[in-house]
This record gives structure tokens, sequence and C-alpha cells, in this order.
């Protein structure tokens, strides 16, 4: 099992293909042009031509829609009290930085300019769309561990490579060496593998959490304690639960655990289709335990895994 690709669902990707008018603001873009800078705005200062820039109303057309014939444009919709958004930024800020303007980073504060964050229809925050020639590419929503939006941004730009001439051209201009040197191995996740690996899932579960003790926000450390904790999960669940869960479809908790064995059993598709059952079958707090639990499965896989597409649809119909 692997933690996900930050790659939203194709759902959503459609989603916002077929609902986002990147040109719905351009006439209130125009108009704020003519108009006296507010204080803080300053349209024409160097910024408009860096890897990261503030993104509003009064400059989104300009930096946002136009800036991504060049290159990828990678909007981040996010909130001053979303300690999510921060740890996304940190991440998304940090690899801009070692891109050397191949892509931009967009930050949009959904509190200061929400009619942007309307425009994508943004439920909740942290949220990240990619734009390319004026056009969302990818989205997602969720807070995935570096190497996973590193993957994410690396495959944009090789899909658009091609496109948009900007990316051949910040690559060429990148300083001659600026390859990152190989971060040494944190022996804190090598000791915690290694009891993972002899089955010993206490110990490793104790390893990651003493990481997060002292990093509350590392990623990578949150990822493998989930994994870990399925694991564990699935590990200690009698077997015979599927047969219960089978004979008696009302039994919520029998379901979860069956549908966590036959995850462990790579029954992937019979798991999903357990729980949405049991979604379309049960309401108030019973549904909403079935549907967290799945949702809490599809976070062992990569999101573009057709299964977990499929099931997601699977999901939004049963809720809708």
């Amino acid at each position: 099992m692997t933690r996900p690709d930050p790659r939203q669902t194709a759902a959503l990707s459609a989603a916002l293909s077929r609902a986002v008018d990147l040109s719905a603001l351009k006439a209130r873009a125009d108009a704020a042009k003519t108009a006296p800078p507010t204080a803080g705005t300053h349209p024409s200062t160097p910024a408009a031509t860096s890897a990261v820039v503030d993104i509003t109303e009064a400059n989104f057309e300009a930096d946002v829609v136009e800036y991504s014939t060049q290159v990828p444009v990678v909007v981040a919709l996010v909130a001053g009290w979303s300690a999510q958004s921060t740890q996304l930024l940190a991440t998304l800020e940090k690899l801009a930085a070692q891109d050397n303007g191949s892509w931009r980073l967009a930050r949009v504060d959904v509190e200061v300019s929400p009619r942007v964050a309307q425009l994508f229809g943004a439920q909740a925050v942290p949220m990240v769309i990619a734009i390319a020639g004026r056009q969302p590419v990818d989205a997602f929503n969720d807070v995935p561990p570096e190497e996973r939006v590193r993957e994410w941004v690396d495959s944009i730009l090789d899909a658009l490579r091609d496109r948009l001439p900007g990316i051949r051209a910040a690559e060429a201009a990148a300083p001659a060496g600026d390859e990152q040197a190989a971060e040494p191995e944190d022996e804190r996740f090598t000791v915690a593998e290694n009891a993972l690996n002899l089955g010993d899932f206490t110990a490793a579960e104790a390893g990651y959490r003493s990481i997060l003790a002292a990093e509350p926000n590392n990623a990578d450390a949150k990822a493998a304690l989930a994994q870990v904790q399925f694991l564990a999960r699935a590990h200690a669940t009698d077997p015979s639960v599927i047969v219960r869960a089978d004979i008696s479809p009302d039994d919520v908790e029998a379901q979860l655990c069956a549908a966590d064995l036959e995850i462990a059993g790579q029954q992937v598709d019979q798991a999903f289709a357990r729980l949405i059952n049991t979604v379309r079958r049960t309401s108030g707090p019973e549904r909403d335990k079935a549907r967290t639990h799945l949702v809490s499965l599809f976070d062992l896989f990569p999101t573009d895994d057709a299964r977990v597409a499929k099931a997601r649809r699977d999901l939004a119909s049963a809720l809708f």
C-alpha cells in the first residue's frame, strides 16, 4: 500500500473543466486595472514575474489566466487559520523555489479574495488547482507528503513541456549544477520501517509517533502511521467477520472490519462495494461512520487508481 498521489480524482478534474470559466473575473479585473491601487497592492512590482505570487481578483486574470499560457500556474486556495494550508503552502513554496520558474505558485487567501474561491467552487481549504493554457488541468484537496506533491508537479510539467514554451525556457536557464543533493536517510524512519518489516506493528507505530511528537507536521510520518495502523487493525481482525458481515448486512461494525480484511487481501473492488452498499442502507451516525471509513481506505491508494475513482463516483451517487 502507498499513500495517494496528490492528483485529484478524474471526477473532480472533469467537474472543474466543465464548471470553471476562468474568464469570469476578467471584466472585474480589467476594471481594477484602471482603478487606483489599494493599500498593499503593487501590480507592477517584480513579484508579477516571480515563481510565487499572491492573487486577488485584481491580478487574477493577468497573473493566473494569461500567465498559464507560458507555464503551468498552481493555484493554492488557503486560509490563515488553517494549519493544513500552512503545511501545504510550505511544501509548494519549497518546490516552486527549486524549479526556477518552470511553473508558478499562485496563493489565494480565501478570506481576502472569496470570489476567486467561489470561481473554483471551493468547499474547503486547502484546495490546489493546476491551470495551463487558461484551463484547469488537474486538482487535489488534501495534504499529501512532499514527495507525492513533487511527483504531481513533475507529471504536469512532463505532460505540458511541448505545449507551454516557458517550461523549457525556465529549465534551460536553471544554473548548472542546481540539482539537489540527496538528503541523508532519516534513521528514525529506518528504525520504524525495520520494525514494520518484522511485523512489529506496536514498535513501528511508536517509532512514527515519536517522530510526530518532535515534528507534528511531518507528512511522511503521518502517512506511515496511518498505514501501520491499518495493517495492525487488519492483522488483529478475526477472518470470520467476513461471514458475519455477509449474513448480517445491518451490522455496520462487521462491514467495516470485513472491508479491512478484503483490502488487505487485495479484494479492493469488493471492499469498496461493501462499504458503499452500507452507506446506501444506513443513515445518521452509522452512515457517516461507513463513509468516513471508506474514505480512509481510499487514502491507502494512489487517487488515480481506477478502482478509487470508480468508488468515489459510486459513493457520491450513494450519498446524493
